[in-house]
Formats: structure tokens, sequence, C-alpha cells
């Protein structure tokens, strides 16, 4: 079998995995390996539309779903996770949200020294170069290029004209001083191309001699001496390779991957083990569990002819103009991430900040499983909850790597839950019916007028529903029985293993999470580099 050594195996080349492998390398000192199960790259993905074709292609995701249960009435839903260098990241919709003060003090409270607001603002401004300027909250000279959507339309200044009507502030910078309002998207787009982890944090390490990344490298388990971990084990071109490590492993591979690793190497829920027949090496009974993630109802419009949505202006010979003019200037509808609109709100009055984000999208598509567009104008609005309680769970079905963790979402288990989830589709209708909006809205398509009651909206987020592609929390950073990860992201009970992934968000963060799990990956970085001082 064979075998190689070096300071730092990196597990997991999405989103923090990126940035932990590009910063561990930075100073030339430590040899770094980074492992990738997937391919280099797609070619779909430097096109930001590439979401829309990426998000259930086995070539660069991992495709997998969640287990039939009643929050989502029997359906198996959906669960893309980037397969691929930059992870997640290379297919997502390219929507760039911090998160806002609450969620990372909430972090701080239950013990994660480090973690607050103002402990990580320094690390959000130092990863990323915000083309519209730099200020307090901003910055400019990081890797990862941020920019607001420049598209122009009518209908974006009737939503923002709605939705102040509807009692919203219109937000210059919801990642700025305060979340709420509504506002233009924010996105991980740069002149036209989709700006990746694999893109900033990866390419520009590459040349580095200490740096190796492997790809097409399925991590089958960990390499145990006692409770310190050596090294990974890894299935790649149909054989085993191991690899070692004389610091530290670091698991990078998400919400779903992490906690299946561990498992497969006798980390976690004895009961868990056992029924696979896997010994334990170190019970850590939190492994897995905490699974949060945003469930997401699209309620859908029919608009009047206007010109203003892609499906208008996106089918025939307009999409040849589109493509077109994405090659020669790299803009229009190819260029745009998956809503350039947001909405983020307060569900009902005591509130001390935003509880619901809406996504608004000039566009309609047929349905979860055509996403192709519809051929009448229509726009569509995401809801979700931010901070979500229901609580779900990952556990291997067998030893066998390649098999996928089943996932419980567990979705509307809790009350209030279905309480938000209600309200945020009345806000939804409040903010298309405003006045603003007379000029573009013409009936509603989904759920339908008819469809008004609290519990007949509850039946049809049940049965309609889908996720926001948000996993976290499966190895959840804490000081409670639970925890996973203590405050340096190092495994609970373990030597010279850590993890660095959204799978250690205690709690989910107020919105999408790409930049959340960035910051993990620098944050991480930053501990570990000073531990090796």
């Amino acid at each position: 079998m064979a075998e190689r050594r070096y300071d730092y195996i990196v597990v997991g080349a999405g989103s923090a995995g990126c940035a932990l492998a590009n910063r561990l390398s930075e100073n030339g000192r430590w040899r770094v390996l980074l492992l990738e199960a997937g391919p280099k790259s797609h070619w779909l993905s430097p096109m930001p539309v590439s979401f829309a074709k990426l998000i259930d292609n086995p070539a660069a995701n991992w495709c997998y779903r969640a287990e039939p249960d009643e929050g989502s009435g029997g359906r198996s839903i959906p669960i893309p996770r980037g397969r691929v260098l930059g992870g997640s990241s290379s297919i997502n919709g390219l929507v760039f949200v911090r998160g806002q003060r609450i969620d990372y003090d909430t972090w701080a409270q239950f013990g994660n020294r480090g973690w607050s607001y103002d402990d990580l603002l320094p690390v959000f401004r130092r990863m990323e170069h915000f083309e519209s300027g730099a200020d307090e909250w901003r910055a400019q000279g990081g890797p990862l290029r941020v920019s607001e959507v420049p598209d122009e339309s009518p209908l974006y200044e009737a939503l923002f004209r709605a939705g102040v009507e509807a009692g919203l502030p219109h937000n210059p910078d919801y990642n700025g001083e305060s979340l709420e309002g509504i506002c233009k998207t924010q996105a991980t787009i740069s002149r036209g191309r989709r700006m990746s982890a694999a893109h900033c944090y990866l390419k520009p390490a590459r040349g580095r001699a200490n740096l190796e990344v492997t790809t097409g490298a399925l991590a089958s388990r960990l390499l145990l001496d006692g409770k310190r971990c050596t090294g990974v084990r890894y299935r790649r071109n149909g054989r085993d390779e191991e690899a070692l490590a004389a610091r530290e492993v670091v698991l990078c591979g998400g919400s779903i991957n992490s906690p299946q690793l561990l498992e497969l190497s006798g980390i976690g829920r004895p009961e868990v083990l056992g029924e696979h027949g896997i010994d334990v090496a170190h019970e850590l009974p939190g492994v897995g569990e905490n699974l949060s993630d945003h469930m997401a109802p699209r309620v859908i419009w029919r608009l009047k002819p206007r010109g203003a949505t892609y499906n208008e202006r996106a089918r025939g010979l307009g999409l040849v103009w589109q493509v077109i003019r994405y090659a020669t200037t790299g803009g229009g509808f190819l260029s745009l991430p998956s809503a350039p609109v947001l909405a983020f709100l307060r569900s009902r009055e005591g509130l001390d900040a935003p509880d619901v984000q809406l996504h608004f999208a000039p566009y309609a598509i047929r349905g979860p499983t055509d996403r192709s567009l519809l051929p009448e104008p229509g726009m569509t609005c995401t809801a979700y909850i931010l901070r979500p309680d229901s609580r779900g769970s990952i556990h291997i079905r067998s030893r066998d790597p390649s098999e996928a963790p089943a996932i419980r979402l567990n979705f509307l288990s809790d009350p209030l839950d279905r309480r938000v989830l209600v309200d945020s589709v009345r806000w939804v209708r409040k903010i298309v019916g405003a006045s603003a909006m007379d000029d573009f809205r013409d009936f509603e398509m989904k759920p339908g007028a008819e469809v008004e009651s609290d519990d007949e909206i509850v039946e049809w987020i049940r049965a309609t529903a889908e996720t926001a592609f948000h996993p976290v929390g499966t190895c959840k950073m804490g000081q409670d029985p639970m925890a996973v990860v203590d405050e340096r992201l190092r495994v609970r009970g373990m030597e010279s293993l850590r993890i660095a992934d959204g799978s250690i968000m205690p709690t989910l963060v107020s919105g999408n999470t790409n930049a959340a799990c960035i910051m993990i990956g620098e944050k991480a970085s930053e501990m570990m580099l000073a531990d090796a001082a």
C-alpha cells in the first residue's frame, strides 16, 4: 500500500478546505496534502448560472437525498453538495451572506471563546475583496472577490419600493452594520466569473512546492494510534493509499462527509457503530446529530408581460442574445446569482433581529425535477427561517465509504418553525401584493390564493418545499456533552484531529452558509498556525 508523509492533511477541498490549505502552505514551512474525492473542475462551473445545471449533476455533485419523513410529506428531498475542487462553492447559487451579530455572539455564549461577532469581523474582512469599496465593516485586498449584482431592472426597483411599502428599510449593504431590509444581492462573482474557493484560494497556491493537491481520492478511514490521529486512508484509481500527518489531520468534508468519516473510523455513537460492526475507537455521542438546514418553500407568481423576467428574455433568440452578451461583456442572465434581490425581515414584532430571509428571482421554472423556464413571465420567491429549531441527523448506512449516509432532516418538527414559515409566506404575499407591484403582478401560481389558512399553508410547505442547501451542525462546536469539537476545532478527546467546515456550527447562521464556511477555514488556519509557532 502506497504511503506518503506530510505535516498537515486536509480532507476535503471545499470552501473551508481550500482556504485552509492556502493559509497553511503560505509560509512555506509546512508540507500540506489536500485530498478531494471529486475531479479538478467542471467546465460549466466558472459561469454563474451553472448552478442550475450542476445542482443535480453527478459529475460535480454528491447528489445526496434525504430520508423520507413526515415533515417533508414522505418525500426524499435532494441535497446537492459539491464534489469537485471548491466543493459547494463551485456549484452553488453564489449568494454571499455573512450572517448577523446574534449568530456568532450566540456561539460565543455557548462557551466558544474567540467566535463572537467582534472576534470574527476581522476574519471576514481579511478574506474578502468587496468591489464596492472598504469601510469599517467591509474590506478590499482579500482573496475572495465579492460584488453587488450589476443587473438593473424595473422589476427590481418595484420590489424595492414594495418592500419599503410593506415596512422594510432599503438596505445598501446587508453585510455591513445591519442585516435587515430589502436589497440587491452581493455575490461571489467578478466580471461575470464565479469566484469559487478553488479559484480564489487554491489556484494561487497550486504552484507552491509544499502543497500537494490530490483529486479522485475518497477518504475511507482515519488512521489512529490510540486517541491520536496519525493519517488518512483513501481510495484512488481503484486502490487503497495512505498518507501520514506529523502534526494534524483536518476534516473539511462538510456536514455530511465529516461525520461519515468519523463513524467509519470508529468515532461516534456506540450504538451507530455497533450496528455496522465497527469497533468503538472513541465515544462521541454528538457525531452526526444536531443537523440543521433551511427548509425553503418557493412561492411563484405569474407576472404581466413587461420584458422584465428571464422567462421572456432568455428563450429562443433571446437566449442566443444572452449567450452572446455573456461571451462579449460577462453580463446578462448567465452572469447572475440564483437571486438578485434579497430581503431580511422580522416575522413578528418584538424580535431583536431578522428571522426570515427571502430570495426574489426574476424567473419561474417548471418544477424541482424540470428546471427549464416556464413559457410565461414569472417570479419565484424562496423563503426560509434564518435560525430554525428543528434538528435532524446524519449517520452511516454501512462500512462502505462510497455509500451515502442516511440523512434525516426532521423538518417542521418544531412548532415554532411551522409558525414562522407560515408567516414568511404571508410576508411574501404582503410585499408582492403592495401597490408598487401593480404594474407587474398578475396572480399567484403556487401555492395559489386558495391556500390561505395556516394549516393549508403548512401542508403546502410539507408537500412541496425543498431545502436551501445549507446543512450544518453535525460535528458541533461547544462545551456540552453533545459537542464534537472545542472552540479551537479540536475533536474532543482526540489528539492531532480537527474539523473545519460547516459541520462545526452550533446553530445555523442567518443566511447562505458559504461565506461562513470560508471564514471557518480562515479561522482554523489562524489557530493552527498559532499552535505551531
